[in-house]
């Protein structure tokens, strides 16, 4: 990937950030929030920063097309065709109920795929101004300083990751709370995968699982994971694919310990 593209789209998050979702952040009115659908929320600020977002990344490829959470919310026709020539996912705001309460723990996330391959990926939490960006085959990065996941297989009793259980079936819970013990800790996660998927790519768990698989919340950070050296696959084993919407996904920091805790987390 042109290291130009990766500045220039950097640039273009930034540059959201600072004009329409910071300015928002804990001053947020009441009528700059809706329920978009039952338990889920929208704000002026999503909105604004898609729309700022949308058409310059358009400019940077001539050709592509963005598929955006907000613009896909109102037609879910965009989702359509997601691995046909160049289509930028655009997550305006990742952990938008954080957001609303005031939480720094939202991001802003962007991935570029080619022919359904995710190509790039960049996510940055405004707040702290931390950027993590990936490029395939290239490498993953935050704030410059490339990231390596250990290579290591920790004992099952010292591994800790975040389950989110906000979605998933009743007995998957079930199977997930009997379990839980086997692990140092299982985290609930931070409502935010600009968030979680960093946090094992830089080694602050081992692990993370996910059930409801919407491509702009999990295209770029499976991206930065991978290139770091983790796994990311279907909870069956299978590959990620981003235009594959059915639910379970587990991330790790290798392959072994995706193994370990697909085996140790899941078996009945």
């Amino acid at each position: 990937m042109n290291s130009g593209l990766i500045d220039e789209v950097s640039a273009i998050l930034r540059n959201a950030a600072a004009d329409v979702v910071l300015p928002r952040f804990q001053k947020l009115q009441a009528g700059q929030i809706e329920e978009k659908s039952p338990g889920e929320v929208v704000t002026i600020a999503d909105r604004e920063a898609e729309q700022i977002i949308t058409p310059r990344l358009m400019s940077l490829l001539p050709g592509s097309r963005v598929v955006g959470e907000e613009a896909t919310a109102e037609t879910p026709a965009l989702m359509d065709e997601l691995d046909e020539g160049d289509v930028w996912l655009v997550d305006p705001i990742d952990g938008t109920a954080n957001f609303v309460a005031g939480s720094p723990v939202f991001s802003v996330m962007v991935a570029l795929l080619r022919r359904g391959e995710t190509v790039a990926a960049w996510l940055l939490e405004p707040v702290s101004d931390r950027l993590a960006v990936a490029s395939l085959g290239a490498g993953a990065f935050v704030d410059g300083i490339r990231l390596h996941t250990e290579s290591s297989c920790p004992d099952v009793a010292s591994s800790r990751g975040a389950v989110l259980t906000r979605f998933l079936p009743d007995a998957l819970k079930k199977t997930v709370a009997a379990n839980a013990s086997r692990f140092s800790a299982i985290l609930p996660g931070t409502r935010c995968s600009g968030v979680d998927y960093p946090a094992v790519a830089t080694g602050k768990q081992n692990f993370v699982m996910f059930w409801r698989l919407l491509p702009w919340d999990h295209a770029p950070g499976a991206l930065l994971l991978s290139e770091a050296g983790g796994w990311v696959a279907r909870l069956d084993g299978s590959s990620y694919d981003p235009s594959d919407q059915r639910p379970g996904l587990l991330a790790a920091q290798n392959r072994d310990v995706w193994q370990t805790v697909r085996r140790k987390l899941l078996e009945t």
